[in-house]
């Protein structure tokens, strides 16, 4: 009998560990009447914005919730902090995507998002296109740039100078 108990304990604290984080619960929506009050975090409530509130998720985190109803989700960040017997309050949006307006409160699945990281936009055919022939020329021996040349612009300032400098001793 002991064993029984002690098998059924460690059986429902291992599987409450090592499951996905997932809650099912009701679900419901801001009224339009909090637009553009504070919330937890700081902002502003924004009725178009896709936000939530939820009892024990670290404000910033974003969450996939889901209508168990009809299979729509929608992906939120946590802005606030709720109460009460809902697991969830949405945003207006955000309760329209996943169709909860007509009802004010649905069964939902909740669960943690984790982006996808990887490459954003990858080319599924690849095209024909020319490969590129970067030719190394060898250096020349005959060319030289102009201030290379032996001087003749360093005369020519030179030259320039004196003839300012002869104008202004005539002026005076």
């Amino acid at each position: 009998m002991i064993y029984r108990i002690i098998l059924i304990i460690t059986f429902f604290w291992l599987g409450h560990t090592f499951l996905p984080a997932q809650e099912k619960g009701m679900a419901s929506y801001y009224s339009n009447r909090l637009h553009g009050r504070r919330m937890s975090d700081g902002t502003r409530y924004h009725r178009d914005s896709l936000i939530c509130a939820h009892k024990s998720y670290e404000l910033g985190t974003m969450l996939k919730v889901t209508n168990i109803k009809n299979g729509k989700s929608v992906i939120v960040r946590v802005a606030d902090r709720c109460h009460g017997r809902r697991i969830i309050d949405l945003s207006y949006a955000a309760a329209e995507e996943i169709g909860i307006i007509s009802s004010g409160v649905a069964m939902v699945k909740v669960e943690k998002y984790k982006a996808e990281k990887g490459i954003p936009y990858r080319r599924e055919i690849d095209d024909d296109l020319p490969e590129l022939d970067f030719e190394i020329t060898e250096k020349d021996s005959y060319f030289k740039p102009n201030w290379g040349k032996d001087g003749k612009k360093d005369n020519d300032k030179k030259n320039s100078e004196k003839k300012r400098h002869k104008h202004k001793k005539n002026r005076k």
